[in-house]
């Protein structure tokens, strides 16, 4: 929890009462929650330092097993029964060792999964399938993702190469390999990456998203894909307003996509359980070392995801 606005130092674990759940709802043991920058991002003010805020529970995803539930509790796969092993999403105040929430955001593990895998699944996984379907990716399609062995980065690179799009992924030459194996092709993001795209793919690029928030990638974007709208940003707000490409997430004047991420949770535990999904990560912290898990994404060199482990 966030007892006031700034760096990783204002997190604290607290200890609050659980309630039982009502209708519609259910009772989660939490046994992974994946950590985001959204969540740095939240308490650190970007978006906004109202003191009625405060204290504030963090977290967006969890994985865990039901403890109870109440009246209805209907999920987007069928009823929750108690000991279901599930993924929650949303799931805010997923930073907990137990959690109430709607029966409506709780879908089942699969099995193929560890907790933390689970646990770190959804946030990036449904803002890459936001992604994607903005931008139209599909069979034949070329498309060019900047940011590619970021959280979001990797699961958006999975899932285009099985939508069968050739795929053209910027990140450090040390993650080159990863994205090797995971289907794409490879390219060093700084002075020249144009001319390396263009190298790279002979026919042109149809499609583009920028998961990093550069103007390198969107000025690269806007230069050799031919329709604005068919470019996006989940993190370059300021300089995508400006170029005329599509701005999605929560800021203001962008598209949540709340109808396609809704529906991408079920893409995606289906992808993951048939092994088309694979979902790495980068390390695990307990609760109580929540500020050093920040820490570490705030980097921004983590390949994968990082979770909370209660």
């Amino acid at each position: 929890m966030a007892g006031a606005y700034g760096g990783p130092e204002v997190l604290s674990v607290i200890e609050v009462a659980v309630p039982e759940p009502g209708p519609g709802q259910v009772r989660v043991a939490v046994r992974a929650a994946g950590v985001n920058p959204f969540d740095h991002k939240v308490y650190s003010g970007a978006f906004g330092t109202d003191p009625a805020a405060l204290p504030m529970r963090l977290g967006t995803e969890a994985a865990g097993v039901v403890t109870a539930v109440g009246a209805e509790a209907i999920g987007p796969a069928g009823p929750v029964q108690t000991g279901d092993e599930v993924i929650v999403y949303r799931a805010p105040g997923a930073y907990a060792s137990e959690l109430v929430v709607p029966a409506s955001s709780v879908l089942p593990k699969p099995a193929g999964l560890s907790w933390e895998q689970a646990g770190g699944l959804m946030t990036a996984g449904v803002t890459a399938v936001h992604t994607l379907e903005a931008i139209g990716v599909g069979k034949g399609d070329t498309v060019l993702i900047h940011g590619a062995a970021g959280g979001v980065g990797l699961v958006a690179v999975q899932m285009a190469v099985a939508r069968g799009a050739t795929v053209l992924g910027t990140a450090s030459e040390a993650k080159h390999e990863l994205l090797r194996d995971l289907g794409a092709i490879p390219l060093a993001y700084g002075p020249g990456l144009a001319d390396r795209v263009r190298a790279a793919a002979s026919d042109g690029v149809d499609a583009a998203a920028d998961l990093v928030g550069t103007d390198e990638a969107v000025d690269v974007s806007v230069d050799l894909v031919p329709s604005l709208s068919r470019i996006a940003t989940i993190a370059g707000f300021e300089r995508g307003a400006r170029a005329g490409i599509k701005l999605l997430g929560g800021v203001p004047g962008a598209d949540p996509g709340t109808e396609v991420r809704a529906a991408a949770r079920l893409e995606l535990t289906a992808a993951a359980e048939a092994g088309r999904l694979r979902i790495l990560i980068a390390g695990s912290h307990p609760l109580r070392e929540a500020a050093d898990a920040h820490r570490q994404i705030m980097t921004g060199h983590v390949t994968g995801k990082i979770v909370l482990v209660p």
